[in-house]
């Protein structure tokens, strides 16, 4: 793999520890508890990242206590004109971001400019929460007795992030909650805390006022701090099903406002009348796109009778053709895992596959890239002649393996979608528009696609999930959030 001396430098380029961002002031946390920042595709530490306090995350939450009501009674045109300058600055450092989400997380840069534009798209999206927040009146209920409903700031929320898409997730929720004029804490994943440092800095170019956005470092000690503080009203988490179900309850029983993205378990159904050649492209992207680290990727593909054999070896062949290694280069498809740790689980599942007898048709354990022989690399994998109830069709693996369940008929692949506790998203493949009818009208999950292998929502549409796949009422993005980050409060008057 080709290289510039450009990319040489950022490979060697040390960021130094991370600071926590506190009442608009950069400050080195306290913890004497500090974890590497490891860039997946090479193996070399990049930055460091400090466990902070919990007195350090009372100290956050604090500042965003006493920030809360000159930012709550700050107009709502006002408060939209910060957005609109943070957005300017991160279209002016659009190309920066997207290099440092590279080495942080693992993407390839295409990957990677991908989830910044759709970060930014998130601030511009909250920049028109002033309309949506208009409430509503009714005059002459009865006999000179008016009644209004008014929606206002409800105080101080916070976010829990992933690692696989750090520039995005946060911008999920902070723009629309400082929109509607509430304050925030957002704790980064400490695996990738980079991105959201980067944010942060622009967020401070952009003259917020102190307090309204911080940002503390830290682990579960953190989390369980933000969980526990009666000053937090709400609470946004994207993760894993066990982790999603544990902030969901702790959170809920003190009394908190809850949303919580679980994992998943993603089916693309390919009709016989699919056009092959786009799905099987289309399919390359959803199953092995950003290494299968995201919850709306593919990961049982369900071939509907005849266009079993033509559909598995065509994909086969395209997967066995991408291209491998660190996402700086612009020729790369996939990059790593994003840890050690990380990629034995993964192994694990392939092991799991083979014992319990599915074919293993490409096997990802053989891929090597050269030039960074320390990356967590693994290969595109397809397993076959996978059964419902073996582990690899019904566990979230979290990377690059596809399994291929052969069904007869629509309604039976239907049926298998349903037998798993996620819910997430699911995709058709097909040129009917009954049995696309039909898939969309059934299936029980929170984002369908229909010849698309990536259900994601545009900003202005919530994400949605069902099932083990989202905890709460009330989603992120979209019209939801509105109702997530303020109280309706409704008034009766009479003028005597």
């Amino acid at each position: 793999m080709e290289r510039s001396g450009t990319i040489l430098a950022e490979v060697k380029k040390n960021y130094g520890q991370v600071m926590n961002y506190v009442n608009g002031r950069w400050t080195a946390s306290e913890s004497s508890q500090v974890l590497d920042v490891v860039n997946p595709a090479t193996g070399g530490i990049i930055a460091k990242v400090p466990l902070s306090t919990v007195g350090e995350v009372e100290a956050a939450i604090k500042s965003a206590q006493e920030a809360f009501w000159e930012w709550r009674s700050t107009p709502p045109m006002t408060r939209a004109r910060y957005l609109f300058r943070l957005k300017g600055l991160l279209e002016e450092h659009f190309e920066e971001m997207s290099r440092i989400l590279v080495q942080e997380e693992g993407k390839t840069i295409d990957e990677s400019r991908g989830e910044v534009r759709r970060a930014i798209e998130n601030v511009d999206a909250a920049t028109g929460m002033s309309s949506q927040m208009m409430g509503y009146n009714l005059e002459d209920i009865t006999n000179e007795v008016d009644e209004e409903c008014v929606r206002q700031p409800t105080g101080v929320f916070c976010c829990v992030a992933p690692f696989n898409f750090p520039a995005m997730v946060p911008l999920w929720f902070m723009p629309y909650a400082v929109a509607c004029g509430d304050t925030y804490v957002i704790k980064p994943s400490e695996q990738v805390p980079l991105t959201q440092n980067k944010v942060l800095e622009l967020v401070d170019e952009a003259g917020f006022p102190p307090g309204v956005v911080n940002l503390v470092n830290g682990s579960k000690e953190v989390v369980d701090a933000l969980l526990d503080s009666p000053v937090i009203r709400g609470v946004s988490f994207v993760g894993s099903t066990s982790v999603a179900k544990y902030i969901y309850r702790r959170a809920a029983e003190k009394g908190k406002r809850v949303q919580c993205q679980g994992g998943a378990k993603n089916f693309m159904v390919v009709m016989p009348d699919a056009n092959l050649d786009k799905t099987v492209a289309t399919l390359m992207t959803s199953f092995y796109g950003c290494a299968g680290e995201r919850c709306l990727s593919g990961s049982v593909l369900l071939p509907v009778g005849g266009v079993y054999e033509d559909l598995r070896d065509n994909f086969v062949e395209a997967a066995s053709k991408i291209k491998v290694g660190y996402g700086l280069d612009e020729s790369v498809q996939m990059g790593p895992v994003i840890s050690k740790k990380h990629m034995e689980r993964v192994l694990s599942y392939i092991e799991k596959g083979q014992a319990e007898g599915a074919r293993l048709l490409l096997d990802g354990r053989k891929v090597r890239v050269e030039d960074c022989p320390g990356g967590n690399f693994i290969g595109p994998t397809v397993f076959d002649e996978v059964r419902p109830n073996m582990t690899i069709a019904k566990e979230e693996i979290f990377g690059p393996v596809a399994a291929i369940v052969r069904v007869e008929n629509l309604g039976q692949a239907i049926d298998i979608i349903h037998s798993s506790p996620y819910g997430n998203a699911a995709s058709i493949f097909t040129s009917s528009g009954k049995w696309a009818r039909e898939f969309k009208y059934k299936v029980q999950c929170g984002n369908i696609g229909v010849n698309i292998g990536i259900a994601a929502p545009i900003a202005l549409f919530p994400f949605g999930g069902m099932k083990d796949s989202f905890f709460g009422d009330l989603h992120g993005q979209g019209g939801e959030v509105v109702d997530f980050f303020t109280e309706r409060k409704v008034v009766i008057s009479r003028w005597f």
